[in-house]
């Protein structure tokens, strides 16, 4: 599990292509300091495993499966960009994001950029599948970011970004036609769940 808050921008400083896979290579002197084998860290909000830890350079290396390529933003990556980054929470630590679980849901598009006087508001595409799990001021993940949302459409949502998280994440970086990835609340995901059980059927 993760919270949404990101512990620091590292880079992208290796990608090997496979058939149905790719492995990648992340430098981040933080988020790497106390990896080992197995592991998990949020790799622009997909929750990755480390198969292998290079501590010296500071840098580990994740497999990452087609599913994850198909579902999320990862297969846009290329050597130089820049990748938000969190290691996986701390049972007793204060949460100051969201519950967040690194499971991609699909990806956004940012559609504008409105820039206001200390902070922009984004507004993104959004998918038809993913309208019922959205809900003003609810929360949203976007590139491993904790976001309020502050308008939602049916095809699109809106959030608000502080300085703060313009400057420390990739979200301010970000232009119109970029995807990301999106995370919904999970909390959504279980009551919509349970409402489209059939209760009369004990299987």
């Amino acid at each position: 599990m993760f919270t949404g808050i990101v512990e620091e921008l590292g880079e992208v400083v290796a990608i090997v292509p496979g058939e149905e896979s790719s492995r990648i290579t992340v430098r981040g002197a933080v988020t790497t300091n106390e990896a080992a084998h197995g592991a998990s860290i949020a790799v622009n909000g997909a929750c990755l495993t480390v198969t292998d830890h290079e501590p010296q350079g500071g840098e580990v290396t994740f497999d990452v499966m087609a599913e994850s390529l198909r579902r999320s933003a990862l297969g846009d990556l290329v050597v130089g960009d820049a990748v938000n980054l969190e290691r996986a929470m701390v049972l007793g630590a204060r949460l100051d994001g969201h519950l967040v679980q690194g499971h991609v849901d699909g990806t956004a598009t940012i559609l504008e950029r409105r820039p206001g006087d200390a902070w922009e508001e984004v507004r993104l595409s959004l998918a038809p599948e993913l309208a019922p799990f959205v809900v003003d001021k609810g929360s949203i993940c976007l590139d491993g970011v904790s976001l309020t949302l502050t308008r939602v459409g049916d095809d699109h949502v809106e959030v608000a970004l502080i300085p703060t998280t313009l400057q420390l994440t990739t979200l301010g970086r970000k232009g119109v036609g970029d995807r990301v990835n999106v995370e919904v609340d999970v909390l959504g995901k279980y009551v919509q769940r349970l409402f489209t059980l059939d209760t009369k059927d004990p299987r």
